[in-house]
């Protein structure tokens, strides 16, 4: 989809905040409320825009501690991915899941509230995951740079 500038504003707009008043938006990307609006529901239509939701912060839900989690498999054929894949998405505390091309298969985001969460999910939960051969955990000590929203 090609996107001009005004598109860009309303995206960068929305992205800080979605709940923004269709007439504060239509003010800040220079335009009148119709348009503004007209392009929003293209943006929706066009799949640009996956939607809107609330973002909780888990700092206050106490979920604070981070470790990052490579993962090897002992078996990749189509079969065991669809496994792991299915299964990884079952645990709760697994907040991001990548498939990686490298030395290991899977890079997880795993968070909890601290070392001691952390490690009790890696031994009843991770560790037991459809054809997990080793595990590497990476504990974060400082998000330096974090964001949901995608730079265009």
């Amino acid at each position: 989809m090609d996107l001009d500038a005004i598109d860009r504003k309303i995206i960068y707009e929305l992205q800080r905040n979605a709940r923004i008043s269709i007439t504060d938006l239509a003010r800040r990307v220079g335009l009148s409320k119709t348009p503004v609006a007209a392009r929003i529901r293209a943006l929706e239509e066009s799949g640009l825009i996956a939607g809107y939701r609330a973002m909780l912060s888990p700092i206050k839900l106490g979920l604070s501690h981070i470790t990052y989690v490579e993962v090897r498999l002992s078996d990749t054929r189509e079969a065991a991915l669809s496994k792991f894949n299915a299964a990884v998405a079952t645990v709760p505390a697994i907040e991001e899941c990548y498939m990686i091309a490298g030395n290991f298969d899977y890079l997880l985001k795993v968070r909890t509230r601290d070392i001691a969460e952390y490690r009790r999910v890696m031994g009843d939960q991770l560790s037991s995951l459809p054809f997990v051969h080793s595990t590497s955990s990476f504990v974060a000590m400082e998000a330096v740079v974090e964001s949901a929203a995608v730079s265009l």
